[in-house]
């Protein structure tokens, strides 16, 4: 009796160690900020380096509005078809630090009814894949397991989350309104400006972005809701930048 179950031992170890490499891969199928499954890519992460400073200096331009500020409650201020948009003069500037979740982010826009600034007061974390408040290198929207999913899933080069405030022409606007950020691949189509999302006949897990291609999105809104509007905030000014300079 002792011979036999001696000699079974090696095929129990043997079920075991695939049992663990099977949860292992089910594990590692998961979708995270900073893993998703079937990449064929991978990369160190920016606080594997040696030589990582933290910080980031980005400017943008070629800015677009979505919709107006006054527009009526009913709204579509993410539309992903691009049907009401409008370019306005202006540019974005970032210069943060993404370890120490501090630094600035400000946008200076002309708009039809005068000069409208949008400024981060303080950095925020609000989930933890935001990291603190100011993140690098992470996958955000769609399936990706970060943020919601009225974008497709897009790989992040960076973005910030806070508080923050609005003026028009020198009067505040907003004040201590969650402001966000995010530096992306290409959303919007170079030319229609168009989300092509849902993509229909999607044939990888890889978001419906054009990874040719970088973008800024940034907005301002408000705690309270409204059900008529997309998002379901009374507002949510917002804006996007189809040409980005790293400095």
């Amino acid at each position: 009796m002792l011979q036999g179950a001696t000699s079974r031992i090696p095929v129990i170890l043997l079920a075991i160690l695939v049992m663990a490499m099977m949860g292992e891969q089910s594990a590692s199928a998961q979708s995270s900020a900073r893993q998703q499954p079937d990449a064929e890519v991978s990369f160190y992460a920016p606080a594997q380096h040696d030589l990582y400073d933290g910080r980031w200096v980005v400017s943008a331009s070629r800015i677009y509005q979505v919709g107006r500020l006054d527009d009526s409650p009913g709204w579509d201020h993410i539309d992903n078809a691009a049907s009401d948009v409008h370019a306005v003069n202006g540019n974005v500037e970032i210069d943060v630090d993404e370890i120490e979740n501090t630094g600035t982010f400000i946008a200076r826009l002309q708009l039809t009814t005068g000069e409208y600034v949008l400024e981060i007061d303080r950095f925020n974390e609000f989930s933890p894949c935001q990291d603190g408040g100011i993140a690098a290198s992470l996958f955000e929207h769609g399936d990706s397991g970060c943020g919601d999913t009225l974008w497709p899933k897009t790989f992040i080069f960076l973005a910030g989350w806070g508080f923050g405030r609005a003026t028009l022409n020198g009067e505040t606007l907003y004040e201590d309104y969650q402001v966000h950020f995010m530096v992306t691949q290409g959303m919007r189509d170079r030319e229609t400006l168009a989300v092509n999302y849902p993509l229909v006949g999607k044939r990888s897990p890889a978001g419906a972005v054009n990874p040719a291609t970088q973008q800024i999105d940034f907005f301002i809104r408000s705690p309270e809701n409204d059900a008529n509007n997309n998002p379901t905030r009374k507002v949510f000014d917002h804006f996007f930048g189809m040409e980005v300079t790293w400095k």
